[in-house]
């Protein structure tokens, strides 16, 4: 293998919000204009160690997660990181860049915007404290891409993301991982996984799950049927898909309409619950009762004490517009 560099850029429409770069899928398609922009990425915050990557599994993830990872090993990347398939949600992205000190990581995902050929994509930037990169750095890096003329890539074949273990991509080691597993047991040192448990099977208890067809799929089956007993039915649309199914990844109401249809019936489960494409918003029910993005955090907040990850460790929260109404009136 050797390293190439490829004459390309700039392009004028790549500057990215709190959200990341987001744009058609058929735009990232553009020669060089994913591996433009993971250049300027690069340039911007050089590369120190390893690197965490993945996405939720919209089309185009898996061969955006190759020219990644041949331009991250090219870049001075010593390890990478990454989700089976290319799978891992945003707070899984997140909780591997700070658990393991990551230089940061890379999330493929357009959120809850639709997936497909015709849809869109997206690339996301966390740091080494596993938050999406400020606005001081997603600006450094716009000017970056106006101004960039080349990128730094390794030639060589694609890397078997469907098989766990370790891989080699020239100097850099490459480890594919569940995706699910250590996010699955960081859940378990915050949360009283028995006390879950037995409410959930109990006579008045009961769960249901809409993973929308995207990354949250394996997730929910991992936690809420393997560690804490739901059966598989609870789980709905958990095959994460390349379209999403050709539905709306944006858990609400009108998105989720079987979860709707089935927590307003009379026999409905004590929990209702949906995510988004790539698991970093939310929708949650109880029986004929919806419950607000902002509501449920304010309710996580005021009853901290109860919950043993966050006993005691609460300074407080950060307000944003979902979340901005009822946490005003929660106490730590």
């Amino acid at each position: 293998m050797s390293v190439h560099s490829v004459t390309a850029g700039p392009f004028d429409d790549q500057r990215p919000g709190t959200s990341g770069l987001r744009k058609s899928t058929r735009q990232f398609q553009t020669p060089h204009y994913l591996a433009t922009f993971i250049q300027a990425v690069f340039d911007t915050c050089p590369i120190d160690g390893e690197i965490v990557l993945g996405g939720d599994g919209r089309f185009f993830t898996e061969p955006a997660a190759q020219e990644i990872l041949r331009i991250a090993a090219a870049n001075g990347a010593k390890r990478a990181v990454v989700g089976q398939g290319g799978l891992l949600s945003t707070p899984a992205v997140s909780h591997l860049i700070r658990s393991r000190g990551a230089w940061g990581g890379i999330v493929l995902s357009a959120s809850h915007n639709p997936g497909g050929p015709d849809g869109d994509f997206g690339v996301k930037v966390n740091g080494a404290n596993g938050a999406p990169a400020p606005e001081d750095v997603t600006e450094a890096i716009f000017a970056r891409t106006r101004q960039i003329a080349a990128y730094e890539i390794f030639d060589g074949a694609n890397l078997d993301l469907s098989q766990l273990g370790t891989q080699h991509l020239g100097p850099m080691t490459v480890e594919v991982i569940d995706p699910a597993t250590d996010y699955a047991d960081l859940m378990e040192r915050l949360f009283d996984f028995d006390r879950i448990s037995q409410f959930l099977q109990a006579p008045a208890g009961g769960l249901l799950f809409d993973a929308m067809h995207a990354v949250t799929g394996p997730y929910a089956s991992e936690i809420f049927c393997r560690r804490l007993g739901a059966p598989e039915s609870a789980i709905l649309r958990g095959a994460p898909l390349q379209d999403f199914g050709g539905g709306h990844p944006d858990p609400s109401l009108a998105n989720a309409k079987a979860l709707a249809a089935r927590m307003n019936a009379d026999d409905a489960p004590a929990v209702g619950a949906a995510s988004d494409g790539d698991g970093d918003r939310h929708l949650v029910m109880g029986p004929k009762f919806p419950v607000s993005a902002s509501d449920s955090l304010a309710i996580l907040l005021a009853n901290a004490e109860h919950v043993p990850g966050y006993r005691g460790r609460i300074a407080g929260v950060a307000r944003s517009m979902p979340t901005s109404r009822e946490i005003g009136r929660a106490h730590v």
